[in-house]
Parts: structure tokens; C-alpha cells; sequence
């Protein structure tokens, strides 16, 4: 017999971390290569990890809710035959040691992973984050540390001088009793003390919110802290972008079997804006700007359970109009299905969102972090418009919506916010109806 690791695999561009939501497998299950063992969320999308080997399950080191790193171990299976793949080193007379490593490894992994920043209400950056996992400090004792930054957030000279004191203040505070997380859970403390509501009056109903609930209500205030948020909006003319589609949307149906709705225009409108004025396609780092190479846009998409998820439409300047169609359809059927995978939701640069698709006219959204603008499309109306032409001015029904441009201050000002929003609309309006597709 020997032994397999199942380790966490990549979960997509930046993602590092990964939270267990269901065991589909147990110990002592038999299972088959590429079976699915266990299902796993990050902060945008839920995923299931298949097993690469057959055989028996006879490990599970995380349990549900904990939050594992990638390339961790997560389960062992025993599988018929073949050499040990506990380790790396292969020859027999090593084994115990690495035995002990793995089990070291796994209860250092243990204790690392019950720490889970989605349960404080405090923002931590993700330095902070990286050296509390590293030093083994638990949110109970990171919620303790003051903080000297701007509203009181823990900084990295904050955390590095708790970790340098911490041995010498055990008796001083009862925030640093490491020891006795030994003989007790270490997250327990951390939502101990929160408390659900109490209904007054004994009829409100209390929901708890659901993981994916709670990672978007962390993302927004995270993105409002860090971003100086400011909008432009501008009316734009699409009565022959209506009239175009109204006039090809069975034909290309027919054709590609795909429905061409208005969000592929759109996009194109966008990508292409992104491409004449390329400091919208940015992001900050500290005092740097990182400018992006490729055109990747994010497509909010509303969820049948309420929520919201951002797929991503991949050098999106890259595709005409039909492969535009293709990639939003498809994009929003898998949202909608439960079917993105982790990479759909990784790399974007910009986003897009329809607040028109339940009436609203415009509306002021929220940026999507790390980028650095967000448009918002608004609903399409029939309105009474004045009318230039060269025998004079008269008023006509036209088809006319909002774009509503929200985007970060701290790098992005007024002229080229308003210059972004412009070209967009410049774009749509100069729409050809007489293009092909």
C-alpha cells in the first residue's frame, strides 16, 4: 500500500487561501481518480477538488469552515501498489522523519488555518494578514493589538513589534496566553463574542448571513476605506444601437444559437475606451501605479440567492462582436448555474455593471478592488429629445440611458474620469447600422 497527499490545488490568480464548505468523501470512502472528494470556496467562487489517484480515504486534516492555504495538505489517500508520495524523498529509511515532518507540517497548518478575517469587523491588510498566519497570532489577539494607523488600523511596524513583545507579555494580558490554545480551539474565542440579535419584539426573523454574503460585505467597505470615490455620469443616444439589434438579433440567433442581447455592444464600447485612454486600465500599489497590459473585463452578474459575482471577460479588446456575445453568454449561464470555476473570477482590470437590468436609471457603484474605475449602464428608455438637423430642431422619441462612472480619486481625476465616460458614449453613438455580425 502506499500513500497519497491530496494538497489544495491553485485556485486562480492571487488566490492563496481557500475555505472547506463540504466533505463529499469520509474516511474510510473509496474513491476513483478525478472523483470529487471535497468542496471548496474562495472570496469570489465555489469550487470542487477532484482526487488525481484511486483509493482509500484514510486522512481528513481539515474539517468544514477551515480556511486552508494552497499546496496544503488536505486529505490521504491509500492507494494500491506504487511508491509513497508522502514526501518528496523517496528512500524507506527516512520515512519516520518525514512522517513527523508531515505531521508537524499539518498541525502547524492546523493552527494557521482557524485564522479567519472574515469573522472581525476590523480591516487587516493583506501584509498584516500574511504575518499574523506566519507568527501563529490568533484573531482574538490580532483584534487586540493597537493600532497607529489612519482609524486606528494595525500596521506592519504595529504587528512586527506585538510579535517581538509577545513573549515577554504573557502575564500582562490575557490576549497572549498562546499555551492554552493547545487544550482549546483556537477560532472559538473569536465568534464567541459575537452574539446573534434578539428580536424585540419576538416576530423580526434573524438570518445570518452566508459566507459569500459576508466576503462582499467585507470587499465593499474594504473598497469605500481604501478608494476616494467619485462619479460622472453622461446621457448617451442608442436609439441605433436598438434598431440594430432589433434588426439582426434572430438572424445571429439562427446563426450562432446564441441570444445577442445589449451587454456585448456595450462591452465593446468599453474595451475599446479602455484602449484609447489606458490609465483607466490601472491599479495601485502603494505609491505605485501598475498599468495592465491586457484588457480583462469584469461583468457583474446578480445570482439567483441574491448575491453578486464579477466573471471576467479575458483580453476582451482582443474579440469581435460575436466572440464578445459568446464569452458574456456563456460567463453569465455558469454564474447563474453555479458553474464558474476559480479562474473565471481572477485578472480583471475594470468592471461593468447593468443596474438597468431592474429599471434603475443610474446608479453610483461601488469600485471593484484592486482596479480603479467601475461603469454602470442604465436602464434604456423612450424619452422626448431634441432633434438637430439642418432644416432646423424638433422634438422626437429617442432611445436614450445613463453611464454612470464611478472611479478612484486618489490616481484617476475629474478630466480623464469625464474623458473615459465620453469616449464610451462617443463610441455607442457613432454605432454603424449598417455593420455586419
Amino acid at each position: 500500500m502506499a500513500k497519497f497527499e491530496l494538497k489544495l490545488p491553485k485556485m486562480g490568480e492571487s488566490v492563496a487561501e481557500a475555505t472547506i464548505t463540504n466533505w463529499v468523501k469520509n474516511v474510510g470512502d473509496t474513491v476513483e481518480q478525478d472523483e470529487t472528494i471535497v468542496e471548496v470556496a474562495t472570496d469570489k467562487v465555489d469550487s470542487e477538488v477532484p482526487t488525481e489517484v484511486g483509493g482509500k480515504i484514510v486522512e481528513i486534516l481539515f474539517q468544514v469552515d477551515d480556511v486552508v492555504q494552497v499546496g496544503q495538505t488536505i486529505a490521504i489517500i491509500e492507494t494500491e501498489g506504487g511508491e509513497e508520495t508522502l514526501a518528496p524523498a523517496t528512500n524507506t529509511v527516512a520515512a519516520p522523519a518525514t512522517v513527523e515532518a508531515v505531521e508537524k507540517s499539518v498541525e502547524s497548518a492546523k493552527e494557521t488555518a482557524q485564522v479567519n478575517f472574515a469573522d472581525s469587523d476590523k480591516f487587516f491588510s493583506p501584509l498584516v494578514k500574511n504575518i499574523a498566519k506566519e507568527e501563529g497570532i490568533s484573531l482574538q489577539e490580532l483584534e487586540g493589538i493597537s493600532g497607529t494607523g489612519k482609524d486606528g488600523r494595525i500596521t506592519k511596524n504595529d504587528i512586527l513589534d506585538y510579535v517581538k513583545n509577545r513573549g515577554t507579555k504573557t502575564t500582562e494580558t490575557p490576549v497572549a496566553t498562546a499555551p492554552q490554545t493547545k487544550s482549546q480551539p483556537v477560532a472559538a474565542p473569536a465568534t464567541s463574542s459575537k452574539a446573534a440579535p434578539i428580536s424585540v419584539n419576538g416576530q423580526d426573523e434573524i438570518i445570518e448571513m452566508d459566507r459569500m454574503r459576508k466576503m462582499i460585505a467585507h470587499h465593499m467597505v474594504q473598497s469605500v476605506q481604501t478608494s476616494a470615490h467619485v462619479q460622472s455620469f453622461i446621457e448617451v443616444d442608442v436609439t441605433n444601437i436598438v434598431n440594430w439589434r432589433n434588426k439582426v438579433k434572430n438572424t445571429f440567433e439562427k446563426r450562432e444559437g446564441e441570444k445577442l442581447t445589449f451587454t456585448p455592444i456595450f462591452m465593446e464600447a468599453v474595451a475599446k475606451a479602455l484602449r484609447d485612454l489606458p490609465m483607466m486600465n490601472i491599479s495601485v500599489d502603494g505609491d505605485y501605479i501598475v498599468k495592465k497590459k491586457n484588457i480583462n473585463l469584469g461583468m457583474a452578474a446578480a445570482l439567483p440567492n441574491g448575491n453578486l459575482i464579477v466573471p471576467v471577460i479575458k483580453n476582451a479588446d482582443q474579440l469581435n462582436l460575436v466572440g464578445m456575445a459568446k464569452q458574456v453568454n456563456d460567463l453569465a449561464n455558469r454564474a447563474r448555474n453555479g458553474k464558474l470555476k476559480p479562474d473565471d473570477t481572477q485578472g480583471g482590470t475594470y468592471t461593468v455593471t447593468n443596474v438597468g437590468t431592474f429599471g434603475s436609471v443610474f446608479g453610483t457603484p461601488i469600485i471593484n478592488q484592486p482596479q480603479v474605475g467601475i461603469l454602470a449602464l442604465g436602464a434604456i428608455r423612450k424619452v422626448p429629445a431634441v432633434i438637430e438637423t439642418p432644416e432646423g430642431d424638433f422634438i422626437g422619441i429617442r432611445q436614450k440611458m445613463f453611464l454612470s462612472h464611478s472611479y478612484d480619486h486618489r490616481v484617476v481625476d475629474g478630466a480623464l474620469g469625464g474623458q473615459f465616460v465620453q469616449r464610451v458614449a462617443q463610441y455607442l453613438e457613432s454605432f454603424d447600422v449598417n455593420r455586419d455580425v
